[in-house]
């Protein structure tokens, strides 16, 4: 059953912010707190909160969604798009939701920003939960551009593209973009054969309100490149540290997401630990409506 508090809470952290930060809580406030982190820069939690967080908190969990701050809903023209910012309005999540500790659930390049923030305030994580996550940035470009060499290793042009790119600064809003441009041209988004149940999903999803609410800021990676140095990111030792001090980290990955190699799947397997880890069959970066049984299956036997 939906919280009946979420429009309150909404209302008061706009008013205490005196910014428009979107945030919804789903279940009863009772239950082990999650909070869903989305990917981005230029994200948001639709397509989480319009498919999957209702079908979490049923699984006896409080799911909390929000958009960070100058994404998705959340517009606001002085986000700075730094960690920093990340972090301060993550514990303000804390305040306004009344939360001591929480399950972080982070997607994509919201896993760059969990990992941080688990690592900095170990004292509010309970658990970690890497979800078709990135933690080793520079190896996940490396991974793409080499997949599309291979690819278009008989095309000229698409190899002088190619070559552009890797020319580009690293640390970069183009270099970023122009990566991940070259996965979607390979399908590496895509789940390989959708199911009755992942093309239901969507369905329902781009029919519903959360699709309305798809709001992309392109402004989002340009400023988060330009004002926060750590853009290109190796959490491999942080991972390691929060494990290390006692948090437990989780790990749950499509076996088709394209974006990310072999090579750094078992780096994480042996991190996390092989009971901690789990790879989706016939399942791509969204993994959550991929396969929404068996990740839902996955959460609720690790976080309960």
């Amino acid at each position: 059953m939906k919280s009946s508090l979420p429009i309150l809470f909404i209302l008061f952290f706009i008013s205490f912010n005196a910014q428009s930060i979107y945030s919804r809580a789903y279940g009863n406030r009772k239950n082990p707190p999650v909070i869903f982190i989305h990917g981005g820069p230029s994200g948001n939690a639709t397509l989480f909160e319009g498919t999957t967080a209702q079908q979490l908190a049923n699984k006896g969990f409080y799911v909390i969604v929000y958009d960070r701050r100058g994404e998705g809903r959340s517009k606001d023209d002085n986000a700075s798009m730094t960690f920093t910012e990340s972090f301060n309005d993550l514990n303000q999540l804390y305040r306004i939701y009344r939360i001591k500790k929480a399950n972080i659930l982070a997607h994509s390049f919201g896993g760059i920003i969990g990992t941080l923030f688990a690592g900095k305030f170990p004292e509010r994580v309970s658990s970690l939960t890497l979800a078709g996550a990135l933690f080793t940035q520079q190896e996940t470009y490396d991974h793409i551009l080499k997949e599309a060499k291979e690819h278009f290793k008989n095309d000229p042009v698409q190899l002088k593209e190619i070559s552009e790119i890797e020319n580009l600064d690293k640390h970069s809003a183009a270099y970023r973009k122009r990566c991940y441009e070259t996965a979607s041209q390979l399908n590496f988004f895509d789940m390989p054969s959708p199911t009755p149940e992942s093309k239901n999903l969507r369905a329902q999803y781009e029919a519903g309100e959360f699709y309305q609410t798809n709001i992309r800021n392109p402004q989002s990676p340009i400023l988060f490149y330009q004002n926060e140095p750590l853009n290109n990111l190796d959490n491999t030792a942080v991972l390691k540290e929060i494990k290390r001090k006692g948090t437990p980290v989780f790990a749950v990955y499509g076996k088709n997401d394209g974006i990310f190699s072999l090579k750094q799947l078992t780096d994480l397997k042996n991190i996390v630990g092989k009971e901690n880890f789990k790879l989706l069959d016939n399942c791509s970066h969204y993994l959550f409506v991929d396969q929404q049984h068996e990740f839902l299956q996955f959460i609720e036997s690790k976080l309960k």
